[in-house]
């Protein structure tokens, strides 16, 4: 027992917790149901990564790209790839729930865990609710195909109803009709139409509501229905998505080829997002370690395997789309269905808006039934209430958190459009990615499980400084000029990512580190400098909001910590205090802002006045402490 925030969890001590039963908040003896073969791992792999991306976000990535997307993908691929092999090296040796905070947990300690754990809180949810989104959008175009209408107000969100009808009032009135685009007027039309009380108007993404109620009951009755429901929904998609591929084959003109990189690497580069936010979900499979047959042989193959065949269907999707059209008509939202129009293969669309309606379905499946284990593997640490790590008697699904995660997602998905910060989604995935590399570094070589998968050992002791002179010889412009200009401070994260690579490198020289979980550290963090400065201050945002819940509930209520001592509880009430003052300080400084600006910096500012003034204290209390004499 400790009280140190960086305090441990053995490998021993997670796999003896799980073999005695707590798995379940009550130690019933409940305990997930083994079911998941290689083969099963694999399509969920596929399930998760094959979605959205591939019918939506792949077309803006081509307009910015053109046809030098494919490197992209292959750089996205090798990305996850190094990722995937970090996962595997940790699957095979803590085959339990819980992913990357699982993970942290043995490597880096308990405060790590809690803040990888509640960033993947983030991203599954975030992520799931865009999906969620998507889905309602392509369900209603399919109905629509079949010449069924539903009124608007059941399948637009509140919030871009009410925005698109301020919009159309203030456009009006300033007489720039030019500016009311269709998608203000549909949301306008909405608004108008929809029934309502007073000011208040009855307006939900219903669809979005529909299946995510049908998911969470499939996820929610046991691992073999999702698996079944997992399998064929990925191999009809899989069929459709191959089929696409050779037909557009025949329609290619390799002009459109022509320049393979119109914009440049940099224009490349601007559809990381997108292309990484499809590739996202295949670390969601490490969820499943205790739902699997053997999990330490299996797990490993079914997230590599995942991971080659995705990255070639979206290089050959990739490759048809440039191919049949120029990359400048590809800033559409159905980049399939708008190609095969243009070649006057109208009747296809139908088959590919069918397609996306499934390809997304399994997406939201594999992610729903991701969370629940994350906040299942939490609970049993004792960072959450004991009853999100409750086993269903019947069913053996953790049930309350499978409910829990089913509000998370339905009730904004029905009222709001995420779609902003979506990018939260890949920002935190990378991180999560990057914890997991850096915690492979941490982990002793020689403890690998004999006849189990092993991440191949290469000494990066000479490559990685060569490589880092490499980049400092190619890149020495580019890296000055970050520091020039009206907004240099919004460059900060790639001056981390500077800062990071240099340090690593005389880790690897010195430790004679690994290369592929370096390789594979660097490169995620990378990608992760280029989502932008707003990005990573909402991320920062998210985790200061999740320390206050670790440090007002997680500290004292985990498994390995003692009783909390009464200095901390008073820094608690102190910073209370702190928070409190800190949210009257926003209303009134801020008092032009609207009245969601209001709320969210309000939130943000009370935590971070709860944590300096906690901070502040405890370190009073610990310096007192130190200084009384002892007897």
């Amino acid at each position: 027992m400790s009280n140190s925030i960086f305090r441990k969890k053995s490998i021993n001590k997670i796999m003896a917790d799980v073999a005695s039963g707590l798995s379940d908040s009550e130690h019933s003896g409940n305990h997930l149901t083994r079911a998941l073969n290689v083969k099963d791992l694999t399509l969920m792999g596929i399930a998760a990564v094959v979605g959205a991306g591939i019918f939506s976000t792949i077309g803006e990535a081509s307009f910015q790209g053109g046809p030098g997307v494919t490197i992209l993908f292959v750089i996205t691929a090798v990305t996850c790839g190094f990722s995937a092999l970090c996962y595997a090296e940790f699957a095979s040796r803590i085959p339990v729930a819980g992913s990357a905070y699982t993970y942290a947990y043995a490597s880096f300690g308990e405060l790590i865990a809690w803040i990888i754990g509640w960033d993947l809180l983030m991203e599954y949810a975030i992520g799931n609710i865009a999906v969620a989104i998507s889905w309602s959008t392509y369900f209603v175009n399919l109905l629509e195909l079949c010449h069924i209408h539903m009124p608007r107000y059941l399948i637009m969100d509140y919030f871009s109803a009410f925005t698109a009808h301020e919009q159309i009032q203030k456009l009006t009135a300033s007489h720039n009709l030019a500016g009311i685009t269709d998608a203000i007027k549909e949301g306008a039309l909405a608004w108008d139409s929809a029934p309502g009380i007073g000011g208040f108007r009855l307006i939900a993404n219903t669809p979005a509501l529909l299946i995510v109620i049908i998911i969470t009951y499939l996820v929610y009755i046991g691992i073999r229905e999702t698996k079944r429901a997992t399998n064929g929904m990925v191999i009809l998609k899989i069929a459709i998505v191959l089929a696409v591929i050779a037909i557009g084959f025949f329609y290619i003109t390799p002009a459109n080829w022509h320049p393979f990189m119109p914009n440049g690497f940099s224009g490349v580069m601007k559809g990381v997002s997108g292309v990484f936010f499809a590739y996202i979900g295949f670390d969601a499979i490490s969820t499943t370690a205790e739902e699997c047959e053997n999990p330490q042989r299996d797990l490993p193959r079914g997230m590599i395997y995942s991971l080659i065949i995705c990255t070639v269907l979206y290089i050959l999707i990739a490759l048809v789309l440039t191919g049949m059209v120029n990359y400048k008509d590809l800033a559409v939202g159905d980049p399939l269905a708008f190609v095969f129009n243009k070649v006057h293969l109208p009747g296809i669309g139908g088959v590919i808006s069918f397609s996306a309606v499934i390809a997304t379905a399994s997406v939201l499946l594999i992610f729903q039934l991701g969370q629940p284990r994350i906040w299942m593997s939490m609970s049993r640490d004792g960072l959450l209430p004991k009853v999100f790590s409750r086993i269903h008697p019947k069913f053996h699904t953790p049930s309350f958190a499978t409910i829990v995660t089913g509000f998370v997602v339905a009730i904004p998905a029905l009222f709001m459009n995420l779609t902003e910060v979506t990018d939260l989604t890949s920002i935190g995935t990378l991180f999560a990615f990057v914890l997991v590399c850096g915690g492979v570094l941490l982990i002793p070589r020689e403890a690998a499980v004999a006849g189990k998968f092993h991440l191949p050992y290469i000494n990066a002791k000479f490559i990685a400084p060569v490589l880092f002179i490499i980049g400092a010889i190619f890149f020495w412009k580019p890296m000055i000029a970050l520091f020039s200009g009206e907004n240099a401070h919004e460059n900060f994260p790639f001056f981390l990512f500077i800062i990071l690579s240099a340090a690593l490198t005389v880790m690897a020289f010195i430790k004679n580190l690994s290369l592929i979980p370096v390789l594979g550290l660097l490169s995620c963090f990378y990608l992760m400098t280029q989502l932008g400065y707003d990005n990573w201050i909402r991320f920062l945002g998210w985790l200061v909001i999740g320390l206050v819940i670790y440090v007002s509930y997680g500290y004292t209520h985990s498994s390995l910590g003692k009783t909390a001592s009464p200095a901390h509880k008073s820094s608690l009430w102190f910073g209370l205090v702190g928070g409190i003052l800190s949210v009257i300080a926003v209303s009134v400084l801020m008092p032009d802002h609207s009245a969601l600006v209001l709320i969210l910096d309000g939130i943000v500012a009370g935590c971070l006045g709860f944590l300096a003034v906690y901070l502040i204290v405890s370190s009073y209390f610990l310096v007192t402490k130190k200084g009384k004499p002892t007897t």
